[in-house]
C-alpha cells in the first residue's frame, strides 16, 4: 500500500511514519510525491478540513491519500484557536510567539480553568474514492510556561497530569502512545487494514 500524506510538516511525518510504518511500502509527504498545492482549508470542523486536503491531493495520485487536521482547543478561550490553530496570529508566525500569546491570555487563570485538548482528525481517500475519517483527542491543560524541546507546535505549553510535564518533554514513543494524532492514526490504521481485508 503506497500512502501519500497531505502535509509538508516534517514533525508530523516523523510521527506518521513511526505509527504507520508497517502499513505501507512507502509513506510519502506531498513534496516527496511531487505534489505542490495551495489548499484552502475552509471547513468548520477538523474532519471537514482533513477531507478537503485529502480530496485535493487524491486528484493527483492513485495512492492512498491521508490528511490530518489537528489543533488545540482551550476551554477558557472558548475552544480557540481550534480549527485556526495553524493560522492563529498568521501562518508564518513562529510557535514561540503563538505559545507566548496564549500564556499571556491565560495569565492568572487557575489550573482548574486551564483545561484544554489536542484534537486530530485523519481523513483517507482510497484509490476507488472511498472516504474514511477518524478522530483522536488528548485531554490536558495549559501550563504556566513553555517547556521541552521534543515536540512541535503547541506541545511546549500543553501539559498532561499523567506525566506531570508538557508533551514537548515526552519521548517520541511516550507521546505517540497518548497523543491525539497517535490515537487517530491507529484508528485509521485499523480502518485501512479492515478495508484491505474486506473491501468495505
Amino acid at each position: 500500500m503506497k500512502i501519500v500524506f497531505a502535509t509538508g510538516n516534517q514533525g508530523k511525518m516523523k510521527e506518521i511514519r513511526e505509527i504507520l510504518g508497517d502499513l505501507g511500502d512507502e509513506i510519502l509527504s506531498m513534496k516527496e510525491a511531487g505534489i505542490s498545492l495551495d489548499i484552502e482549508e475552509n471547513g468548520t470542523t477538523f474532519e471537514e478540513n482533513a477531507l478537503i486536503k485529502a480530496r485535493a491531493v487524491a486528484a493527483y495520485t492513485d495512492a492512498v491519500v491521508l490528511a490530518d487536521d489537528s489543533g488545540l482547543e482551550v476551554d477558557y478561550l472558548d475552544k480557540a484557536p481550534g480549527v485556526y490553530s495553524a493560522r492563529f496570529m498568521g501562518e508564518d508566525t513562529s510557535y514561540d510567539i503563538k505559545n507566548a500569546a496564549i500564556l499571556e491570555k491565560m495569565e492568572g487563570v487557575p489550573k482548574e480553568q486551564r483545561t484544554a485538548r489536542f484534537v486530530s482528525a485523519i481523513a483517507a481517500v482510497l484509490p476507488d474514492k472511498t472516504e474514511l475519517t477518524t478522530i483522536g483527542t488528548i485531554e490536558g491543560y495549559i501550563g504556566y510556561e513553555m517547556a521541552g524541546e521534543n515536540g512541535f507546535g503547541y506541545d511546549p505549553i500543553f501539559y498532561v497530569d499523567e506525566y506531570g510535564c508538557s508533551t514537548a518533554e515526552l519521548s517520541m514513543e511516550e507521546k505517540n502512545k497518548i497523543s491525539h494524532r497517535g490515537k487517530s492514526l491507529r484508528k485509521m490504521k485499523e480502518a485501512l487494514e479492515h478495508y484491505e481485508n474486506t473491501g468495505c
